[in-house]
């Protein structure tokens, strides 16, 4: 997926992200544009904190809490943060989603994802690439206990990486509510999906979503310049 250089710029606040080992890209601004929101939201992996920021955009009435285990990562969120119109709704705390305590209503995550490749020379992209710090399992078992009975988890991944968080969510009792198959171009398989859990059975809805379309474009109106 497409990222973006270091200074990026939405319509309502600007992305600082000289700091951070993963940059702003595609998959977290549609995470952030398609994510279910509540009165309290939880961005877990935080990164620049555009996802808390979109979110907080998005739910003018939420109260959204931003982790991450990297400092370099929480600096630079706390500085996005505090450059927004949003400063006083977003916490951006340096914490692990494994030992973090509250009760949200939508918990979001771009989650690391590589499990079986080889490892970045750099141990700060290491972590925020690989499941290392942040395994499948790890995120839903923090997600069934930190979510509130009505609440929904929301994730991206890369298309071979789905059925592996399915079943991690499946087996501490999550249910699938919303899929949404992401394609570069129409013809193409997709390479990303964005998938979106509840505690309780309930129908499943699924969608495509190709990158530029005119779908896409109305996903993410309200942020892109």
């Amino acid at each position: 997926m497409q990222i973006f250089s270091v200074m990026f710029q939405f319509k309502q606040f600007t992305i600082a992200q000289e700091q951070c080992a993963m940059k702003v890209g595609t998959d977290g601004v549609l995470l952030g544009a398609w994510a279910h929101g509540g009165a309290r939201i939880l961005d877990a992996g935080t990164g620049t904190g555009v996802i808390a920021l979109m979110m907080a955009q998005r739910f003018p009435e939420a109260l959204v809490t931003a982790i991450d285990v990297d400092e370099g990562a929480v600096r630079q969120a706390q500085e996005n943060v505090l450059q927004s119109p949003f400063s006083e709704r977003i916490e951006v705390l340096g914490e692990s989603l494994q030992q973090h305590e509250g009760r949200y209503d939508s918990i979001i995550s771009n989650p690391p994802f590589f499990m079986d490749s080889l490892k970045a020379p750099d141990a700060q992209r290491t972590m925020a690439r690989h499941t290392t710090t942040l395994t499948y399992q790890e995120l839903m078992q923090a997600a069934w206990r930190l979510l509130a009975d009505e609440g929904e988890l929301s994730v991206v991944v890369p298309f071979d990486y789905r059925q592996r968080m399915e079943d991690e969510a499946i087996f501490v009792g999550f249910f699938p509510c919303r899929i949404c198959a992401v394609k570069t171009t129409e013809k193409k398989a997709p390479k990303r999906y964005l998938l979106a859990f509840k505690k309780h059975p309930c129908p499943c809805e699924k969608e495509e979503l190709t990158i530029g379309s005119e779908a896409y474009r109305q996903l993410t109106q309200d942020f892109y310049l």
